[in-house]
């Protein structure tokens, strides 16, 4: 028997058109990573008694649910109301009708590590973060993917997304209560960047080469160093993998606020809206940046934005990567 399937309205409504014949794939957004156990026990009725009895854990953080049937698609969206409400609805994200499912899937889960609840290192809560970018920007259909990453540790890989946002440590110094053992000094020069020195007994700071990673907070034993409590970022643009050209992002914008990194983003799906080609069934940014130039992607991410005062701009970028003219730097033995 043959199905009649509109397949852009199914992958619209958050399901994947897969290999096996009369079967799609359900995907679950968990923006930030992070949600309650008790959710899990629903994702499992519905992977036994609909699909495979299999869930799998995506790249993005998310959730796929195999093996269900096409025709299953409308009983299985009223079944996960639930799960859109609570990782959806009640953090302020506009779903019209939660009983039919998702609306878009084109821009990707919201992905995060840790964050600060758990992990020393981080900088800041990546979950709430996460849900605010997800607030402001869910349902959209153009293919977007955001990750969170409290520090430049980069555990989610940061930098293979189209916006990277990296925690950054505004660290203050009291010279009063350091004692010159040198701890974070040391630190700084074999594990970071070597942005400590000792001058005087005291300690020096060279703000070009710290990236802001807060371990010389956690080095000091006399708390000599502490954490500004105002948050700042960094922002990364542009990174892929993908068939062509696959590079690492780049930083945009150094020493940014939460709320600017949110208005950057949301005016990046009006430049796509403009610049987008729209023969394609899907473009990935980075394809439109290289396209119309870092210029002009710059020019429209920045408009109606005031940039606080420590906020550094790149004034141009450098994307690099790998493009596949294998027979220009490889040989055949």
């Amino acid at each position: 028997m043959a199905l009649d399937l509109n397949t852009k309205a199914i992958k619209k409504n958050a399901y994947r058109i897969t290999k096996e014949r009369g079967k799609t794939a359900l995907r679950v957004r968990v923006p930030g990573g992070a949600l309650e156990a008790k959710y899990l026990t629903l994702l499992q009725e519905i992977a036994e008694e609909y699909g495979n009895g299999q869930l799998h854990i995506t790249t993005r953080q998310g959730f796929e649910l195999p093996g269900i049937p096409f025709e299953k698609i409308d009983e299985i969206n009223k079944k996960i109301k639930p799960i859109i409400q609570g990782l959806e609805l009640d953090y302020g994200v506009d779903i019209e009708n939660p009983e039919a499912g998702y609306p878009a899937a084109g821009t990707r889960n919201v992905s995060a590590c840790i964050g600060n609840k758990v992990c020393q290192f981080a900088n800041y809560n990546t979950t709430e973060f996460a849900r605010r970018i997800e607030k402001a920007i869910f349902p959209n259909d153009y293919h977007v993917k955001i990750a969170l990453t409290g520090c430049p540790n980069d555990c989610i890989k940061a930098h293979m997304q189209d916006f990277g946002i990296i925690g950054m440590s505004d660290p203050q110094y009291e010279a009063d209560r350091c004692i010159g053992c040198e701890a974070c000094v040391k630190n700084c020069k074999r594990r970071v960047t070597g942005a400590l020195s000792m001058v005087n007994g005291k300690v020096k700071r060279d703000e070009r080469r710290c990236i802001g990673c807060g371990e010389c907070v956690l080095k000091c034993p006399t708390a000599a160093w502490t954490r500004n409590p105002e948050k700042f970022y960094k922002l990364l643009i542009m990174g892929r993998t993908g068939k062509k050209n696959p590079r690492l992002a780049m930083p945009f914008l150094e020493w940014v606020d939460e709320d600017t990194i949110i208005k950057v983003i949301v005016n990046t799906y009006e430049y796509i809206d403009q610049f987008i080609d729209r023969t394609l069934p899907k473009e990935h940014i980075g394809y439109i940046v290289d396209r119309t130039g870092y210029q002009v992607f710059k020019e429209y991410a920045l408009k109606g934005v005031e940039l606080g005062p420590k906020v550094k701009v790149s004034e141009y970028i450098n994307f690099g990567g790998y493009k596949y003219e294998k027979d220009a730097f490889m040989d055949q033995l």
